[in-house]
């Protein structure tokens, strides 16, 4: 019943918060405490604002998946600074912290659980631990998501004073808060928080897969240790993910296997779910490129897929098949087979190519049309074809779910990306990202700067 207590639990959220906002975070300051009983902090972790990690899809407007024609030069919206890797987003002060807000906000709502939890009336030790190890959960994965925006890629050589974003642990936000973290603080923070948790949190969540489970532990752990680059961490933590979800794929190829609900988050192949309104995003002709002839995904998630015509096919599954209208942002099963497939290709270790190729094929046999099955799958015996053919589904299976800006960082630090270059409508370049440009990280938001001049800026 937990899905179904939305409306509940937003109001609930809704008289706790109240208008004005923090000068050093750019987030609401939570109100009075209106949070007694165990089921109140039950319904407080079911409120729409946890099904969700990013309110745009703006952070993948960055990524050379997209091709936007009608952007401004020089830039007005917010669009068209995002777009062009602008230093800033806005110079309006008033404004809202793209991004950093949001995410301080759900850290701010986490720790109203982690501090009151144990204090609230009714409820047994063994629930209050487990919505306390929820929280951590929660609070981790925001964090994640700072780290991967404003530190740069993490080096394993430099994390210890490469700057990164502050720590808080209150949920008073008028509080000021801490100064900037180290990137090795901030993971060494999500990786305690996500080991505190798992012991005390459930063995499934079925019923409302954006609420915290083990398998959901596992599987953000696996996003840490992919984007630290420590990749045979990676690998465990998905198939540990795998091992212990009941989350199945969906065959693109099968309509009937399809969900019956646009509720992104409550669909079957979410492990962790996180909605996500990318729509109607332009893409790059040499992104469409690469899908071959009998994938699904063509006319399942894009539409004017025929059209040669640059930026007139779009992500946009609202407008072909609109039970994919939403994205998850979170983890699912595929993204968890595509990690294991590509922390396996890198590995020397025995089998290792055969693991990544079963791991692969488990994604290609649900996204690619032909019979018998097996001719869906991908074989070779040379690990750099494979290791190619890896990375390119994984931009095919996620395009567009706030992950591809992260893999480009991530790829940037192992020389594999070359320059991304924008061009308006007349095919005139109006931005360019070099490779190791320091775009690859964004800046501390002015509006946060505004009130805390001493803090440390990025370049």
């Amino acid at each position: 019943m937990k899905k179904f207590k939305y409306i509940a639990a937003q109001l609930l959220l809704c008289f706790m918060v109240l208008s004005g906002c923090d000068k050093y975070l750019d987030v609401e300051p939570k109100g009075k405490q209106l949070l007694k009983t165990t089921n109140d902090f039950d319904l407080w972790l079911n409120a729409q604002t946890f099904t969700t990690e990013i309110n745009s899809p703006y952070l993948d407007y960055m990524t050379d998946n997209m091709d936007y024609l009608n952007v401004n030069t020089p830039p007005i919206a917010l669009v068209d600074f995002v777009y062009t890797w602008a230093a800033q987003f806005t110079s309006d002060v008033s404004a809202s912290a793209y991004l950093w807000a949001d995410h301080y906000k759900r850290i701010s709502l986490y720790n109203t659980v982690l501090l009151g939890i144990d204090a609230a009336e009714g409820g047994t030790e063994s629930q209050k631990n487990s919505l306390k190890a929820e929280a951590l959960l929660g609070r981790a994965y925001s964090y994640f998501y700072l780290v991967n925006e404003y530190a740069k890629p993490y080096d394993e050589a430099t994390a210890t004073g490469d700057l990164a974003v502050p720590f808080v642990t209150s949920d008073n936000v008028s509080q000021k808060a801490p100064p900037r973290a180290t990137t090795a603080e901030i993971y060494q923070h999500i990786l305690n928080d996500i080991n505190a948790a798992i012991p005390n949190l459930p063995e499934d969540n079925s019923s409302a897969r954006f609420r915290g489970s083990k398998a959901a532990a596992y599987s953000v752990l696996a996003r840490v240790y992919l984007y630290r680059r420590e990749y045979s961490e990676a690998q465990r933590y998905a198939e540990l993910a795998l091992a212990n979800t009941r989350a199945i794929m969906i065959d693109y190829t099968n309509p009937v296997s399809f969900p019956n609900t646009q509720n992104v988050v409550s669909h079957p192949d979410a492990i962790y779910g996180k909605g996500y309104a990318a729509v109607g995003i332009p893409i790059a002709l040499d992104f469409k490129s690469t899908f071959a002839s009998n994938d699904a995904r063509r006319t399942i998630f894009y539409s004017n897929w025929t059209s040669t015509v640059r930026g007139a096919t779009a992500f946009s599954a609202a407008s072909v098949t609109p039970i994919f209208q939403l994205t998850n942002s979170g983890t699912t099963v595929q993204e968890m087979h595509l990690i294991a497939a590509e922390c396996a290709v890198r590995s020397t270790a025995p089998n290792s190519l055969a693991t990544a190729l079963s791991h692969l094929n488990q994604v290609r046999r649900n996204r690619y049309t032909g019979m018998p099955i097996e001719s869906r799958d991908f074989a070779s015996a040379d690990q750099n074809i494979v290791f190619n053919e890896v990375l390119a589904e994984r931009r095919r299976e996620l395009p567009f779910h706030s992950l591809r800006w992260f893999d480009m960082r991530r790829f940037d630090k192992e020389n594999r990306m070359p320059a991304v270059i924008r061009t308006n409508a007349q095919n005139a370049v109006i931005a360019t990202l070099e490779p190791h440009s320091p775009r690859y990280t964004l800046q501390i938001p002015i509006q946060v700067m505004a009130f805390n001049p001493d803090m440390p800026q990025n370049p």
